[in-house]
């Protein structure tokens, strides 16, 4: 049995005519910036968020970025955000000009609240806590925390779409909700895009302004911005998919359990949990394993795709290496990555593909 990691042609093909149909009307419209396409999903996006503002990019990155420096973070400032992440969270601190400050993961790989405040200085003024995997981070902490401290709060969002913190969809705790619809994403574009939301008017405006070369009218620069616009014709392919989006998300949470009902028993084993009182949408299937390297190569031997998100922690990359931390610095993050691996995780998947992939990974720890 042939099991990739994430199945694109397979969603495709459950959504192929409404899909041709939305690409060619683009490319007969000619409408390949902005347009209607555009604007009808980022009203679409909002209302099902339930926020007043969505403001479309051309990637999940430049999101965070926008969101930063309109927020006017800048040189000198210090932004805290979690060691375990893609680099696009702690690289657009850096590109604002200032310095990311990374704090270890709890059980739920996502920035440990009760660490946040030790890393509080006065160049502090924000914290980007990111909700990974699907999974939110503890946000009633750090929202008290922003408060009290009078912080900057900007959620990374790339892999959390729809996910929930006590009835609350992650994106919605702080000024913006920073998202990603990467192919692979839950909810994913056929190329790069990107969102930020947002319920304050103004500061939409002003993301707004410097994703489109700082003039909300053509010709009309107030400032030096950027080039992040989102296309028509992604703009398109997440207006077809987004009514799919709660059953593919209850899809992959169902596939995870079904998942951690066959692989609970199994010592060598330490399965994901999920955080009391919210709503993990899976975006990765992420196990701790013995013998990880071994048991990534006999999957695969056995037509099973399997991925590592991710195998340096930010902390111990070449690129912050000037920071000169050490494994004692993140002691939970360090601990876990040599050993975590994330399984085939898509709504596609089958109990008979998840059964096979448990049963290959059991089969390796009895022989």
């Amino acid at each position: 049995m042939k099991i990739p990691f994430v199945d694109l042609k397979a969603q495709y093909h459950s959504l192929k005519t409404e899909m041709d149909a939305a690409i060619f009307n683009v490319i007969e419209n000619t409408a390949f910036i902005k347009g209607k396409q555009v604007s009808t999903f980022e009203e679409a996006f909002a209302h099902k968020y339930g926020v007043k503002n969505c403001i479309g990019l051309a990637n999940g990155t430049d999101a965070l970025y926008i969101s930063m420096k309109m927020l006017g973070i800048g040189p000198g400032d210090e932004v805290i955000t979690t060691a375990w992440s893609w680099i696009s969270t702690s690289e657009t601190v850096t590109q604002t000009g200032a310095r990311p400050v990374f704090v270890d993961v709890d059980a739920f790989y996502t920035i440990d609240a009760s660490k946040i405040e030790d890393k509080i200085t006065s160049r502090t003024k924000a914290i980007i806590p990111v909700h990974l995997y699907g999974q939110a981070a503890q946000m009633d902490v750090i929202t008290d925390i922003a408060k009290r401290h009078n912080l900057i709060l900007i959620e990374d969002c790339a892999q959390s779409h729809f996910t929930e913190f006590k009835g609350q969809k992650a994106g919605t705790f702080g000024s913006a909700g920073t998202f990603s619809f990467y192919p692979g994403k839950n909810l994913g574009a056929y190329g790069d895009a990107g969102a930020i939301l947002t319920n304050d008017d103004e500061m939409a405006a002003k993301f707004r302004m410097y994703a489109s070369h700082g003039a909300l009218k053509k010709h009309h620069h107030e400032i030096e911005g950027i080039n992040s616009r989102l296309d028509g014709l992604q703009a398109a392919v997440l207006n077809v998919k987004l009514p799919h989006i709660d059953e593919w998300n209850s899809r992959r949470i169902e596939n995870a359990a079904m998942y951690t009902e066959h692989l609970k028993d199994v010592p060598e084993v330490k399965i994901p949990m999920v955080r009391k009182d919210t709503k993990h949408t899976f975006h990765i299937y992420c196990i701790q394993a013995e013998n990880r390297e071994a048991l990534r190569e006999h999957l695969l031997e056995n037509g099973i795709e399997t991925q590592i998100h991710y195998p340096t922690m930010l902390p111990f990359m070449p690129a912050y290496k000037y920071m000169k931390h050490k494994p004692e610095d993140f002691p939970n993050a360090y601990a876990a990555q040599d050993k975590i691996l994330s399984l085939p995780m898509y709504a596609e998947l089958t109990p008979e593909n998840i059964e096979y992939v448990s049963d290959t990974v059991k089969k390796f720890y009895k022989r």
